[in-house]
């Protein structure tokens, strides 16, 4: 049974159940029929029994006039030779008959039955067989009276011995043959009903296993086509199957491409990082081996200036290697702001007095326009600082001696609103478009678009829920927003 398929699973319990079915069909009508028959011939003979018992007189007070009853019931069975007939007393013993001798079975008929019939209880009424140890019979019935008093039964059975025979004779035939069609139309009006239900029920169902199976080497195209196939809008059983088995290979289509997103961007991360760290750590490489090849030939200062350099590419890998290694717990979640509040004015405040000797140094001029009244902000008060760190230094770096930098500060739509605007030349439009995505030497079009700093500003503020953009200006101008 395990080894069938489900098509061979229905198709054997569908030819189970016809079979069955037919059986108990054929059974109910067969019974029916004898019912039937029996409640028939019992209404049409009811009153058999009383146009007997008043023919003469079979039983009075002093006995039975035997040879009276011999002669009547000898006349009524050849006339209707399918009828018994039997003279019982009160108690329901026979005390008279026309069979054969050694026929006889019981002496005695349950009365009951007799009494049931003569009450008009609903027919068929079936009452003990004399010449049968187990048979019961449909029968006509009717009291013998001495007055008015009753002193036995005149009792006929309707479905004698002759007519089991008949029966079972030319009868039989006719039953047989009746049933053998009745099976046929049975059966065959089953086998297309079931050839029908088949087609219906198991054909969606067949479509949905060559969907499922279809390309068994290569299971990637089976989820792209049955991700592409629109939702049934039926409501039964296979459409729902169909389904979810489409929205199952539409969240598995989904997740390969994450994995392949994020396959993608491993490689390019580390190609990055590749790229990155080579041109500093061969700097630092050909100023060491400079040094250990012509050790003897270099004067101090030239000695002194080469170490200068390879310390300096040193702390650029160092903060490059800082800045990868930060970056890259942002982008995979593994840095959680620890929310505070804080005044965001303070901590600007703050920030700037980090670089009062290179605004002094570069003689620039530094403009503050806060609004009055700016809500507290709640955020990682860690991490906004560095971001206004790496945009104060940016400005200060790009701003030529001498220029101005513009700091202002809003509340707009419960949103505090940050800009910082410097003099400097500013941005180009070839690099403003990919300013804060992260570098990468597969794509050339952002393969230099100024570093790592504004990507890690990003990252750190739409932690926040914020957001930084470039403004247009005559120089560099950025705008960074926290939800308040």
């Amino acid at each position: 049974m395990r080894k069938l398929s489900l098509t061979q699973r229905l198709t054997l319990v569908f030819a189970l159940m016809l079979v069955i079915s037919s059986s108990l069909i054929l059974f109910i009508q067969d019974r029916n029929r004898t019912q039937y028959s029996d409640a028939m011939i019992q209404n049409l003979s009811r009153d058999l029994a009383s146009s007997i018992a008043k023919s003469g007189t079979l039983m009075n007070a002093q006995g039975t006039a035997v040879p009276a009853i011999k002669t009547v019931f000898g006349q009524m069975m050849s006339y209707n030779p399918s009828v018994e007939v039997y003279l019982l007393d009160t108690q329901g013993h026979i005390l008279a008959n026309d069979a054969p001798a050694g026929h006889m079975q019981h002496q005695k008929v349950d009365i009951q039955p007799v009494q049931a019939l003569l009450a008009g209880a609903p027919l068929p009424i079936y009452g003990k067989d004399p010449r049968s140890a187990s048979a019961l019979k449909v029968f006509s019935a009717a009291p013998i009276l001495d007055g008015n008093r009753t002193v036995g039964y005149l009792y006929v059975i309707l479905q004698g011995e002759n007519y089991q025979q008949l029966q079972q004779g030319v009868l039989t035939s006719v039953l047989r043959s009746s049933m053998f069609w009745s099976v046929i139309v049975i059966l065959v009006c089953g086998l297309l009903a079931g050839a029908c239900a088949f087609y219906w029920v198991t054909r969606p169902v067949r479509k949905l296993t060559q969907q499922v199976t279809a390309h068994d080497a290569d299971r990637q195209p089976i989820i792209e086509q049955l991700a592409a196939l629109p939702v049934s809008k039926q409501q039964d059983e296979v459409a729902q199957l169909k389904n979810a088995f489409i929205e199952m290979a539409r969240r598995i289509a989904a997740q390969v491409q994450a994995l392949e997103l994020k396959d993608q961007q491993r490689r390019e991360f580390v190609a990055n990082i590749s790229h990155d760290l080579r041109t500093p750590l061969m700097s630092i490489q050909g100023y060491l081996e400079t040094l250990s090849v012509k050790a003897t030939s270099l004067s101090e200062a030239e000695r002194s200036r080469y170490l200068q350099i390879a310390l300096t590419q040193s702390e650029k890998v160092g903060m490059l290697a800082q800045q990868l290694f930060e970056l890259a717990r942002l982008e995979h979640g593994v840095v959680t702001p620890q929310r505070e509040r804080f005044s965001l004015s303070d901590l600007v405040q703050d920030v700037m007095q980090k670089f009062e000797l290179a605004i002094e140094k570069s003689q620039l001029d530094f403009h503050f326009d806060i609004e009055p009244g700016i809500p507290l902000v709640d955020a990682d008060m860690s991490m906004i600082e560095r971001v206004l760190t790496n945009l104060v230094d940016n400005a200060i770096r790009h701003t030529p001696s001498g220029g101005v930098i513009k700091l202002r500060i809003w509340s707009q739509e419960q949103k505090v609103m940050l800009e910082l605007e410097d003099s400097g030349p500013g941005i180009s439009p070839a690099v403003s478009e990919t300013l804060f995505e992260r570098p990468s030497i597969t794509d050339p079009t952002r393969r230099d678009n100024g570093g790592l700093g504004l990507v890690i500003v990003r990252r750190m503020l739409q932690l926040h829920q914020g957001d930084i953009s470039l403004m247009e200006a005559p120089g560099a101008c950025f705008r960074i927003f926290f939800p308040l």
